[in-house]
């Protein structure tokens, strides 16, 4: 019985000590660090707008949609992000009055804007203004008409997110003011006064060249 003690005692000892050598032979491994995206928006970008316009006029209240193309530049320092944007759309908002007698229809609008805004990540809020334009027709009676290009100003704001490596969503609020214009000067000229729209439009834009920096 002792020996058999003995050699079981000794088989227990064996097995520790090569068990210890096993994990001292055995290298260190460090366990790998996570990997956090920090997103850059410096860089050219192309992408589609759409959305809905109104006027708030007393006389004709053009209100409709459209859907068109954008453009544009990020410049990105710290958090502070500055761009530069074009866009141009198909619209189709339109108005009647006096019975029906004249109809005015806004067949195309577009902007062209500086941008400033924060960055948090892939989250950018921003600011926004400069020139805007739109293609306007006036028709009298069904009978005849004149389009005129109405040009102003624009201001608004937006919010626009990154949700792939090099796609974002964008939804923005623009305010236009348009100058008047003079239809069938050679006929019975018709002066409109300044146009004022509002517009509420969402975008998908893609980014060239990867703005997703990977930070270990």
């Amino acid at each position: 019985m002792k020996k058999i003690f003995l050699a079981s005692a000794c088989l227990l000892a064996l097995t520790g000590a090569a068990s210890a050598a096993d994990l001292a032979a055995r290298p260190y491994t460090k366990a790998p660090v996570a990997v956090a995206s920090v997103y850059n928006w410096t860089g050219f970008y192309l992408g589609i707008v759409g959305g809905g316009a109104w006027q708030n006029a007393s006389d004709i209240k053009m209100k409709g949609g459209f859907v068109g193309g954008t453009a544009g530049y990020n410049w990105q320092t710290g958090n502070v992000v500055f761009g530069v944007e074009a866009d141009g759309a198909w619209a189709d908002a339109s108005d009647t009055a006096f019975g029906g007698l004249v109809k005015s229809k806004t067949d195309a609008m577009g902007t062209v804007r500086g941008r400033i805004g924060y960055a948090v990540n892939n989250v950018l809020f921003y600011g926004t203004g400069g020139y805007a334009w739109v293609d306007n027709k006036i028709t009298l009676l069904g009978l005849v008409s004149d389009s005129k290009w109405h040009s102003g100003w624009t201001v608004g704001a937006g919010v626009e997110a990154f949700f792939a490596p090099q796609w974002s969503v964008k939804g923005e609020y623009l305010y236009r003011s348009l100058g008047g214009e003079t239809y069938f000067s050679g006929i019975a000229p018709l002066t409109t006064g300044t146009l004022e729209y509002h517009t509420v439009q969402v975008g998908v834009n893609y980014h060239f060249g990867g703005p997703i920096v990977a930070k270990y």
